[in-house]
């Protein structure tokens, strides 16, 4: 099986994308799969795109979780 992609879109500064960071470190933890952060202020549309709603995170291409995300949540979907 291959592991799973899984994307944080974030900036600095961010007090809950620093949360999401910690849940997805605990979730590594118990479960692998590869993590990109991508930080939305180095690109001007994504930002644009995306600065109400950090963080953002993907699993597999698809947007999973926005502003907040419980780790128990994020667990259940990586397992699917």
């Amino acid at each position: 099986m291959t592991s799973r992609q899984v994307v944080l879109y974030s900036r600095p500064g961010c007090h809950l994308c620093e949360d999401a960071k910690a849940v997805l470190a605990q979730t590594r933890a118990r479960v692998a799969f590869d993590l990109q952060e991508i930080d939305i202020s180095s690109d001007p549309e994504l930002f644009e795109e995306l600065k109400w709603d950090i963080p953002v995170i993907e699993i597999d291409g698809r947007t999973a979780f926005k502003l907040r995300v419980a780790p128990e949540a994020l667990l259940e979907r990586l397992q699917r």
